[in-house]
């Protein structure tokens, strides 16, 4: 969102980087760090010409005409901070193959509408639906409405991680339940929690998504179901939990399985996301060795979501 100190009459940057796969992730946590307006990603048709020439793959199941676009903004007379942003994606493309980021300077009329222009009533699952707080929306009956301003935090329910997530929640989050949301970034997962009836405790290690999500906890009335800290898995949160949410990178939950593991409660499940196929495995396996075992998956593109269930805690 725009910032508190933003003149009316100022001209902004707007960047734009095509993504693919797990290069997604990555610019969004580069747009978080240096954008006003966080990461959104939105996704983009191709024409014929331009898909067959292969430099981005199309996204898996949503037609070979179609790529993702990570888009922020910067204000333009910050030239330094553009600098390092685009020194940035240089260096994280030689780790990705990353497109040449564009470039275009907006008016004050235009960053104003720009910088939503990304963002749209989401529909995911059966009932839950992200709603950006400057958009009217009446519910349907049954519906569970999650209104969100994503400031510079990840996790606007754009990202397909953000939604696998979200469709695994709503199978599986019942009233009553204790859930943990590692890495909450903009709240999103922990709200849909509360939303579906849970208690929550929420981390962050980012003082940024914690500030974020604690604003849309409140905008969301849910302050007396979520509480949000700054800190980890492996910080010293003691207790167990019915229900672990993990959308955050695969080799961090490869990292984190043994503190994962050793806060689920007997029968309580664990929902990892971020995880890109070519990861699944070392995941799968990092899980294993922690005594957690995979039960079931959720795909889109390139993208999965794991349910994990703890062998041991299970057996009883």
């Amino acid at each position: 969102m725009p910032s508190e100190s933003e003149p009316g009459s100022q001209h902004w940057i707007e960047i734009s980087v095509a993504v693919d796969g797990e290069a997604a992730e990555a610019v969004s946590a580069l747009f978080g760090q240096y954008g006003e307006g966080g990461a959104v990603i939105e996704e983009v048709p191709l024409a014929p010409s331009v898909a067959e020439q292969g430099a981005l793959r199309p996204v898996q199941g949503e037609g070979v005409g179609v790529r993702r676009v990570a888009k922020t903004f910067l204000p333009a007379a910050e030239t330094s901070r553009l600098e390092a942003l685009q020194q940035a994606l240089w260096h994280l493309g030689r780790l990705y193959p990353l497109a040449a980021p564009e470039v275009r300077e907006l008016g004050p009329a235009d960053w104003a509408e720009a910088w939503k222009s990304g963002y749209q009533v989401l529909r995911i699952g059966e009932r839950i639906r992200i709603v950006p707080s400057w958009i009217p929306y009446t519910p349907a009956e049954g519906e569970i409405v999650v209104t969100l301003d994503p400031g510079m935090a990840f996790g606007t329910g754009l990202h397909p991680t953000t939604q696998l997530c979200l469709k695994a929640m709503e199978e599986l989050v019942r009233p009553g339940m204790r859930i943990l949301d590692v890495g909450t970034g903009s709240g999103i997962l922990a709200i849909a929690a509360a939303r579906l009836g849970a208690q929550v405790l929420a981390v962050d290690i980012e003082a940024v998504a914690v500030r974020t999500a604690r604003e849309n906890v409140a905008l969301n009335g849910v302050s007396d179901q979520v509480q949000v800290l700054q800190g980890s898995v492996d910080d010293a949160y003691r207790g167990s939990f019915d229900g672990i949410l993990a959308n955050i990178l695969a080799e961090i939950i490869a990292r984190l399985s043994p503190d994962l593991a050793r806060h689920m409660a007997p029968g309580g499940w664990l929902v990892a996301s971020g995880i890109i196929e070519s990861r699944l495995q070392a995941v799968e396996r990092a899980l294993g060795v922690a005594g957690v075992e995979p039960v079931r998956h959720w795909r889109e593109g390139d993208w999965v979501a794991l349910e994990a269930r703890h062998r041991r805690k299970e057996r009883g």
